[in-house]
């Protein structure tokens, strides 16, 4: 299977194959085993001198792991996805490409004749200036659809912000690109609701391209009670420091544990800023690794007996002069 000629749906046959099939992908310890990472089941799906190259993409392998096949099998489904959005990306490319080859073949031909007949002398003043006329004329009635197709040309070809597939940020509103054309530019919301946007418009806004990022931060906010000492503070940061260094997969190692502000004088807010080891195109995978993340934090309070009380509220009952319920 080679790299350059492997299409979405060869890559689809590969998933399937992972998927119902048995297979035992393991780096055995023997010397003469060691180097064997593949079994006859990838043997064709694979040339000998790219199963390095290969393995070192799988997550587990750089740490000198295992690999499962729970692994090679979302390794597989990323890589078939990639492929799919670069094909759709590609037939829309072309696609827009297709209707500027439509619109320059009617302009280009009259250009050509104007320019011919000028340089044979044909053109008289007289028609000259008629055709200067008409010219204005049509400039006076679609100047604007000219503008709006110009800049729509410049943002597609030239800016290209996103791809399809990419998950964008428009407006303050996440969606993802289902479909580009010359002029206009589809988007899905998370309700798969469809909207349309001209390219024109799209030019003077701007957009956040989540695909397009590198690994992406994130921060979880809460609060502790006044009396929480520092040294539970201490405990806290060293057993967050930890589960990040076991998770090292999923979670940068960088981050920061902060007390924000005292409020009510009862209570610290504090904040946990951390680095996914991605980026938020799969926003489905994110939240999930946040969940976890929180139920973590979670465990780690109560481990560390950190809690937050209300303050006492008093209440005062005043009697209005009314008779006694009967009993």
């Amino acid at each position: 299977m080679k790299q350059e000629k492997t299409s979405a749906w060869t890559m689809k046959e590969f998933v399937d194959v992972i998927s119902t099939s048995k297979l035992s992908i393991v780096v055995d310890d023997d010397d003469e085993q060691k180097d064997k990472k593949i079994t006859k089941d990838l043997q064709p799906y694979f040339a000998e001198k790219e199963v390095e190259d290969v393995f070192l993409l799988i997550k587990g392998e750089a740490e000198g792991e295992e690999i499962k096949k729970k692994a090679l099998k979302e390794w597989l489904l990323n890589v078939y996805n990639e492929r799919k959005a670069l094909a759709c990306s590609l037939k829309d490319s072309k696609t827009a490409i297709e209707e500027l080859n439509r619109l320059s073949s009617g302009v280009i031909p009259i250009v050509i004749i104007i320019a011919c007949l000028l340089i044979m002398g044909v053109l008289t003043t007289k028609v000259l200036l008629f055709i200067s006329s008409q010219l204005l004329l049509v400039v006076f009635m679609f100047g604007n659809t000219l503008k709006t197709v110009f800049e729509a040309i410049i943002f597609v070809f030239v800016v290209h912000p996103f791809d399809v597939n990419d998950r964008c940020v428009i407006d303050g509103v996440q969606m993802v690109v289902d479909e580009m054309n010359l002029l206009t530019t589809v988007f899905l919301k998370y309700d798969k609701e469809k909207i349309y946007y001209p390219n024109a418009v799209l030019a003077t806004k701007p957009i956040g391209n989540f695909y397009r990022s590198p690994d992406m931060g994130d921060s979880i906010e809460f609060a502790v009670d006044i009396s929480t000492t520092v040294d539970q503070i201490k405990a806290l940061k060293e057993k967050i420091e930890k589960y990040l260094k076991e998770s090292s997969e999923f979670w940068q190692p960088e981050h920061s544990v902060v007390v924000k502000d005292f409020d009510d004088v009862n209570k610290m807010k504090m904040a946990f800023y951390f680095t996914h080891k991605m980026n938020f195109q799969n926003y489905v995978k994110r939240n999930a690794r946040r969940s976890d993340l929180i139920l973590e934090l979670k465990t780690i309070l109560e481990d560390l007996h950190i809690k937050y009380h209300m303050l006492p509220l008093q209440a005062q009952l005043i009697g209005l002069g009314l008779p006694p319920l009967p009993r």
